[in-house]
């Protein structure tokens, strides 16, 4: 069993050699504007465009909680699209992140990365807009990937992180 590591940096450029996948969390409702997702789009438009598509397609793309959809975006880098939260509010409801749906998603992407013999890399998922203690989350990535063989580095971007 392998564990999480854990770095300074930029998750929208994973490090090392091999293929990569970069896993983030979605919303539910087709919105792309806040978050790890505005620095995402800045250096690749691919994700965003295959998001939408697949968010105006729901009925038809398995768009829904818990779905993962995978875009090239490189030769060797792919994105990891993961419908992981609900809305984009806090509410009556709690926070956005529905934890469960992480944890389907990542049951889906290690699927996924086994077949790309890839590793993967990651903000802190489900815990900046999304609301979610990474607490809750890191075990579900450690039970869904690290526990099962796949390298799993996780980026702490610019001061205070962490």
């Amino acid at each position: 069993m392998s564990e999480i590591a854990y770095v300074r940096g930029d998750a929208t450029v994973p490090l090392g050699k091999g293929v990569k996948v970069i896993a983030h969390v979605c919303n539910d409702l087709g919105g792309w504007g806040k978050g790890f997702v505005l620095a995402l789009s800045r250096r690749r438009p691919q994700p965003e465009a295959a998001y939408r598509a697949w968010y105006r397609d729901r009925a038809a793309g398995g768009f829904g909680l818990g779905a993962v959809q995978l875009v090239q975006v490189e030769r060797y880098v792919w994105v990891a699209n993961m419908i992981g939260q609900r809305g984009t509010r806090t509410g009556s409801k709690g926070v956005p992140v529905r934890y469960e749906a992480v944890d389907t998603a990542l049951g889906r992407l290690a699927g996924e990365v086994s077949g790309l013999g890839a590793s993967v890399h990651m903000p802190r998922i489900g815990c900046g807009l999304a609301g979610g203690k990474w607490s809750r989350i890191e075990p579900l990535i450690t039970r869904r990937l690290t526990g099962r063989g796949f390298a799993v580095t996780v980026y702490d971007h610019g001061e205070g992180a962490g």
